[in-house]
């Protein structure tokens, strides 16, 4: 007999044992490509054959190759298993380290991370993540993994100048190489093995899906906004460590800049995710915090040649920054359909390393010819088009999702569940996927009534065991 799902139950510790064990591969391998970013220009510089658009290549051209091989590795993960494909794409991005590592030469470490990129194991771990969670339970270990990518970022851009001034650069890429072998040991003796795997269409890109995504123009409007804020991002990082080097701060000492900078920004960050979530000013709180993002960069551009104006304009970048990092893929979550999110977040995550790619390319670039002044010129312009067009989007559903298991009822009693579903205060939308055991649920938490909820999946399922 099968057991009535409960929406109100607790993670089981399987459940635990796979979402956090994933959140640390995942984190580890963010960890390992953001630890670079805030020293690799300075490095770059240094290498043979350097020019300032091969160290702005250098900085971001891993988002280039994790484009390309996403959705290839995403599929393959389907068809010969998601760990395996994990711990192939580890590997590569223990070899990319490698060779970046023993490289003299700018090429070597445009190899390197290139090799690096192509690891592209985010698809494969949220197929993971979704393989060994009950469905009730999914949302949950999503937002930790989410939480785990934001946190080691943070720690990334703090640690990399304070590792780099022990070890070298050099050693940062071996340091970098060492933690994607303890991600493998993750995956092979820590990560729980699935029963089985299926497709789940609110975690995987579905290719079938792609048009009904694509025609979505509020959806486009967000993957151009990741896309413009992680293009910002890298062509920032290509100049400011080489500014605030040239303003008199040692680069060993650059973690003194990035540790206020970052803890600053993010406190002062939770009174909008409070204003955009709780009191629904959502819309207000997005486009305010793209105007952030112009403004300092503009600042940037202004004071690019004063450590305060650095310090200052660079903490307001990352207010917006951790803000618009944080809004965006909810965003993504209110606007799209349950069974089409996994598809928009595929599309999603391919504009935010297509911005990568080309941010730091563009911003090496700028900076070779016209100098510092003009990468935050580019930057800047790249925002207000963003903030432009995001005056004209819709105010978003304030909807979370939620998922029911329907595997054991007949059609016809998805179809009554479904119907019975809709008479429940705060469910919204439901969207029935039959063939794959699936009722995906777009609900208002404000006004949900769980207790009706559990009593109709228990009702429906006790039918269905009959």
């Amino acid at each position: 007999m099968t057991e009535v799902q409960d929406i109100t139950s607790p993670m089981t510790t399987s459940e635990k044992r796979a979402t956090w064990s994933l959140a640390s591969i995942y984190a580890l391998r963010m960890l390992g490509l953001f630890l670079i970013l805030p020293v690799l220009s300075l490095f770059a510089e240094q290498l043979e054959g350097s020019t300032p658009f091969l160290m702005g290549l250098a900085v971001s051209i891993y988002g280039l190759t994790q484009v390309v091989l996403q959705i290839p590795f995403g599929i393959l993960s389907d068809r010969y298993g998601r760990k395996h494909i994990i711990v192939i794409g580890m590997l590569l991005f223990f070899v990319g380290s490698v060779v970046a590592a023993t490289s003299t030469t700018i090429y070597g470490v445009l190899i390197g991370r290139a090799i690096q990129g192509s690891g592209a194991i985010a698809a494969s771990v949220m197929a993971l993540v979704a393989d060994l969670t009950q469905e009730v339970h999914r949302t949950k270990a999503m937002a930790l993994i989410g939480a785990s990518i934001g946190v080691s970022f943070g720690v990334a851009i703090i640690a990399g100048p304070i590792v780099a001034g022990l070890i070298g650069v050099s050693g940062l890429f071996w340091l970098i190489a060492v933690l994607s072998i303890v991600a493998i040991l993750v995956v092979i003796y820590v990560v729980p093995n699935p029963e089985k795997s299926k497709v789940h269409r609110d975690a995987e890109l579905v290719p079938s899906q792609l048009s009904n995504v694509i025609k979505d123009s509020e959806l486009l409007r967000l993957d151009y906004g990741i896309f413009v804020l992680h293009l910002i991002l890298t062509a920032s990082f290509v100049v400011v460590p080489l500014l605030m080097r040239d303003v008199g701060l040692l680069p060993a000492e650059h973690w003194k800049v990035y540790l206020p900078v970052f803890v600053i920004s993010m406190a002062a960050m939770i009174p909008f995710i409070i204003l955009a979530e709780k009191k629904r000013k959502m819309k207000a709180v997005f486009i305010g915090a793209i105007a952030t993002i112009v403004l300092a960069v503009l600042g940037l551009m202004g004071t690019h040649d004063s450590l305060i104006g650095i310090i200052g304009f660079l903490w307001l970048f990352f207010t917006g920054f951790n803000l618009l990092e944080a809004s965006l893929p909810s965003l993504i979550s209110k606007t799209v359909p349950g069974d089409l999110k996994g598809t928009a977040m595929g599309i999603y995550s391919s504009a935010q390393f297509l911005g990568a790619g080309i941010g730091g390319a563009a911003g090496g670039w700028c900076y070779g010819q016209y100098g510092a002044p003009a990468v935050f010129l580019m930057c800047s312009l790249a925002a207000l088009s963003w903030l432009l067009l995001s005056l004209s989007m819709k105010p978003p559903r304030y909807w979370a999702n939620l998922l029911i298991s329907i595997t054991d009822f007949t059609e016809q009693q998805a179809d009554q569940f479904a119907t019975e579903l809709l008479k429940i205060a705060g469910i919204e939308e439901v969207t029935l996927r039959h063939e794959d055991g699936v009722a995906y649920l777009k609900v208002d938490n404000k006004i949900l009534d769980s207790i009706e909820l559990q009593s109709l999946i228990t009702k429906t399922s006790q039918l269905s065991q009959q």
